[in-house]
Order: structure tokens, then C-alpha cells, then sequence
């Protein structure tokens, strides 16, 4: 072999300067064109397929590849092909172009064939070679970029999604999934795909490119595919791994960031605030709460999100970080999300969590501090001053009293603060300190609130700085101790038998200053004590005589009490 190969280079060498074969000499090969690269040069067995022009010296054809359309495919060195063709082939590459001149011995011979080739014939023919493989072959995997980690490989019986550019060896495109907009979903190892390419997927990561070389027997064989691929045609999928899982996988939960504490968990019927982003396995985004500046409200394990996502959030607590890998049987399955989720898409979401709480929460009150005395407590109708930090549960701060100059003032059971709120404050000491924490129904429900978010729980730290004791809901005026008798009397100060405002203000600005009776807190006692003496003055002529004066009594377990004038 080495002795005729020497033989071919010398002639290849002087083909420029008119070498020309002997009749008993060997082939004359002039390489026409040779690709960059060449991983592969032709060998005796290999099966080639390849175009042809041949002609005579004089340029005239006697045949041509190109005339009848397909290419030849042909098995190289075992006496199939004249002689001179199993020479000159051995050594291309795909894609090279080589100018082949057969003497006639290693061609036709003496007899020639039929009419179209005479006897003693020199023939030359212009090749391209298309394609070359073994029956030895094996699918040939080049990895051309792999993820720095890799969560799981491909597995036989896994569904994945991919894309591809298919070609043939040759270069020629016949196939891409990019064209399509759209990956190729399949189950792999279980014979939806061709031979070669159920193995050449196998141990993939998601976000690796693959370059997967298959044989034509590992293919679409001696029946192609088609118009798109030809029969005996080694197939190069440059593939890249998109998503992968398995019809048995269950939601996963990782990369947890757990708060310093946790008092509770969030269970079915819990009503969830969180923040997410949401990717697919390889990483592309396709949805955010972020983005909308809003989190994402809804109720837990009650069928208002998709199943993994209903199952992922529960056991969660407040504050919490955790990453969810969601198969698509527990995600959008195979019909997607309308211009959101392909089809049999994994998911991926990032969460934070907010808070949560149940419908049924009621106000939870932890005392911080209480002073060693509590000789008075706020009730309804108290007038107090008090501070606060009102903040949601991830520790945003929304509104403080230290930020304004005067104490927060309020008057319980007046409806002036939210429901939860006033309810926090009710029972307090001077001096004490609370943490109260308020679900929305007791807050401000479903609506947004100067700052605070639709659903939100609050937390509020509250300090009574002072208290003022009300009188009950509807009263003006309030005997603290039995009014003196009589009455009419007492309020007679000039003891002429009529009581004008003048006289009706100060008696009760007495009682009150002397402990006797209370103002209704928190309004102006002018006004208060006008709107008074207007009540008993029931002629309106601007004075009361006896006959229009009237006591306000009450019964507090079996005992009168003496309420409002």
C-alpha cells in the first residue's frame, strides 16, 4: 500500500505539468478541494455516498450522478466499484473535491461497457464526497459546553424538551427546531426517536450543547426520511438541552433561607402574600412578582394556583426563601400557559414569603413590658395617647408616631382606628408596651391603605403614654358618684328657679374638676356642655326651670346608676 500510495502522490505532484497515466499505470488524483477539517478520511469498508461527473479526455460525459438526482452510495475497497474508483477514493474527507483519472485496465478494460464506454477507455471523474461511515460505527457524542453543575442528567424514560439544527455530514441543513420557534418534546430511550439519537441524549444536563454524529443504520437507514433526508445519511444534531423530567417526579423544594424563628407554619386555608420569579430549567425567565411591584396573594392548598405550587407553600413561615422545581404534571402539563409557558415545561420559582394568615386569626397581643402598678386600664370611650411603628411582617416600615410631633391620639371604640388596632390597645397600662399583630380582616382587608398592600398583616409596637376615662357610648356627661339632691338645687347657683348656660357650665365644670361626673373625652367641654344644656332646655327659650330638668338612670347589676343629665 505504502509502494502504490507513493506512486499516486509522485503522479498527484506532476499532474500539474501534464503527468498522464500509462495504460498499465496507476490512478492520477488531483485534489481539487480540501475542507479546514477532516475528521475522518475514507478507508477500505467504509460506505461512501458521493456525487460524480465522468467524462472522457476530450470532455465529453458519459455519465453523471447529478442526471438521475440521488447521490451513489457505495462500499469502498471490496471490488464493488471499478478499481480505479476504490483507489481514488480512499483518503477524502467530506467535502473535498477530487479530479480522478483511471487508466483503462483499472476502469473498463479491453471489453469497455455496452455503448457507452469503448474499449481501452481512460475515464476521469469529478467527485464530491457527501458522506462515509462503518458498520463498526457508534453514535459520537462531543460535548461542546456543559453547565459549571449539573441538578441531573438525562435518563432513559425521562421526558425532555430540546432544541436542534440537523444536518447531514455534508453540512447540508435539513431540520431545525429554532425555524420552528418551538423545542422538540419527547420521552427518551422508549423508541420515539431514532436509535442514535435515544442514545446520544442520554447524560445530558439542561443548558449543555451536544453535537450528537449518528450513523445512517442508527438513523433513517437505507429509507431516509422524506425529501429532507436522502437514504444512508449520517445525521449531525447539534442539540441543546432545554428542560428535563420524569412523569414520577415530585414538586422539589431546596435551597431554603429560613428565618432566625418561626412561630408558625403556613397550612391549607392559609391566605398567602409572596414574592416569586419564576424561570424555566435553563434558566429563562418567563414571570415576576418583582416586576409588577406586587406580590402574588392567594389562598393555600385550595385550588386557586397550580398544584405544585399549592403543595410547595405549604409548611412555609414568614420570611421565608425557598427555591420550587415543579414538573409540569404539577405545573401547566402539556396544553402550557397561553404566551407564557410552553408545553410540558418544568418550572422553576424563586419565593419569598410575606406573610400569611387564616381567615379566623384573631389580634395576638404579646406584652413586651407592664409597669410593677396597673391600678387603671383603657376601655372603651378612653381617650388616649400613645405611640407606635406600624410595620408589614418582612419588617417594611409604613407609618410611625415618632415621626410627628404630638402622641397618637384615639378614642377607643370610636371607630377612629382600625378594628384590630383597637382592639390591640384596650386592657393597657400607662407605660406598657405591646406587639400586636393584626390580620387584614381586622385591618384593611383586601384594599390598599396610604402604603400598605391589599391583604397585608400588620404589626404594630405600641406604647400608652396617657389615658383620659370616657363615659359610656352616647353619653356627653358622666356621674361618677350620686349627683347632689337635689339636683335643680345644686345648679340654681343664684337661686332664682332658672338656670341659664352660664350657670348649667359652670356646675358642671365643677363636677368634673372635683371627680364627681366626666366629660366626654376628647371634644371641646364648651361644646360639649352647649349641646347639654340644649338637651334639657326643651323650649329652647335659653334657660332651664325645674319642670324640664331630667336624670338619666341606669341599672348596672341591680344597682341605679346615674347617668347623663
Amino acid at each position: 500500500m505504502e509502494a502504490q500510495f507513493a506512486v499516486v502522490f509522485l503522479c498527484v505532484a506532476a499532474a500539474h505539468v501534464g503527468c498522464i497515466p500509462s495504460p498499465l499505470g496507476d490512478v492520477v488524483i488531483e485534489r481539487r478541494y480540501i475542507p479546514r477539517t477532516c475528521p475522518r478520511e475514507v478507508e477500505t469498508e467504509d460506505y461512501v455516498r458521493y456525487h460524480y461527473n465522468g467524462t472522457f479526455p476530450d470532455g465529453k460525459k458519459f455519465d453523471s450522478s447529478y442526471d438521475r438526482g440521488p447521490p451513489l452510495t457505495a462500499q469502498v475497497g471490496l471490488g464493488r466499484l471499478i478499481t480505479g474508483i476504490d483507489r481514488g477514493m480512499l483518503g477524502m474527507c467530506v467535502n473535498e473535491r477530487r479530479r480522478v483519472t483511471i487508466p483503462p485496465h483499472l476502469a473498463y478494460g479491453s471489453l469497455g461497457a455496452g455503448k457507452v464506454i469503448p474499449p481501452d477507455a481512460t475515464l476521469l471523474f469529478d467527485l464530491i464526497l457527501l458522506d462515509v461511515w462503518n458498520l463498526q460505527d457508534k453514535v459520537e457524542m462531543r460535548t461542546l459546553s456543559k453547565p459549571k453543575s449539573c441538578r441531573r442528567a438525562v435518563e432513559v424514560s425521562d421526558f425532555i424538551r430540546y432544541h436542534y439544527n440537523g444536518t447531514l455530514l455534508d453540512g447540508t441543513p435539513f431540520d431545525s427546531s429554532y425555524r420552528r420557534k418551538q423545542t422538540y418534546d419527547t420521552y427518551v430511550g422508549q423508541g420515539d426517536l431514532i436509535k442514535g439519537l435515544d442514545e446520544g441524549l442520554l447524560g445530558m444536563c439542561v443548558g449543555e450543547w451536544r453535537t450528537v454524529i449518528i450513523p445512517p443504520f442508527l438513523a433513517y437507514g437505507e429509507q431516509g426520511y422524506g425529501n429532507m433526508i436522502p437514504p444512508q445519511a449520517t445525521l449531525v444534531f447539534d442539540v441543546l438541552l432545554v428542560d428535563v423530567h420524569h412523569p414520577s417526579d415530585d414538586v422539589v423544594v431546596d435551597e431554603q433561607v429560613l428565618p432566625v424563628s418561626c412561630s408558625r407554619k403556613a397550612a391549607i386555608g392559609d391566605f398567602i402574600r409572596y414574592h416569586y420569579n419564576g424561570t424555566f430549567l435553563d434558566g429563562t425567565a418567563f414571570d415576576s412578582s418583582y416586576q409588577r411591584n406586587s406580590t402574588y396573594n392567594t389562598y393555600i392548598g385550595m385550588g386557586y394556583v397550580i398544584r405544585g405550587m399549592d403543595k410547595a407553600l405549604q409548611g412555609v413561615c414568614m420570611g421565608e426563601r425557598r427555591r420550587i422545581t415543579m414538573p409540569p404534571h404539577l405545573a401547566y402539563g402539556e396544553n402550557g400557559s397561553v404566551d407564557l409557558v410552553p408545553s410540558s415545561a418544568v418550572l422553576v420559582f424563586h419565593i419569598h414569603v410575606i406573610d400569611f394568615h387564616n381567615p379566623n386569626d384573631p389580634v395576638d397581643i404579646t406584652v413586651m413590658y407592664k409597669p410593677d402598678v396597673c391600678g387603671v386600664t383603657s376601655t372603651a370611650n378612653d381617650l388616649i395617647q400613645y405611640h407606635y411603628n406600624c410595620s408589614l411582617l418582612d419588617g417594611t416600615l409604613v407609618y410611625s408616631s415618632y415621626h410627628y410631633e404630638r402622641l397618637q391620639e384615639t378614642l377607643l371604640g370610636a371607630n377612629r382606628v382600625i378594628a384590630g388596632l383597637d382592639e390591640g390597645l384596650r386592657g393597657m397600662c400607662v407605660g406598657e408596651k405591646r406587639l400586636v399583630i393584626v390580620p387584614p380582616h381586622l385591618a384593611h382587608g383586601d384594599h390598599e391603605a396610604h402604603g400598605i398592600p391589599a391583604s397585608a398583616v400588620l404589626q404594630f409596637e405600641l406604647e400608652l403614654i396617657g389615658l383620659q376615662k370616657g363615659v359610656p357610648k352616647g353619653y356627653l356627661f358622666y356621674w361618677l358618684e350620686d349627683p347632689p339632691e337635689p339636683l335643680f338645687q345644686a345648679m340654681d347657683l343664684n337661686k332664682d328657679k332658672e338656670i341659664p348656660l352660664e350657670e348649667f357650665s359652670e356646675f358642671i365644670k365643677v363636677q368634673a374638676a372635683n371627680g364627681r361626673g366626666r366629660l366626654c373625652p376628647g371634644q371641646d367641654p364648651d361644646a360639649i356642655i352647649k349641646d347639654m344644656f340644649d338637651n334639657q332646655d326643651r323650649n329652647r327659650d335659653g334657660k332651664i326651670v325645674v319642670e324640664e330638668l331630667e336624670l338619666t338612670e341606669e341599672v348596672d347589676n341591680g344597682k341605679i346608676q346615674h347617668g347623663e343629665l
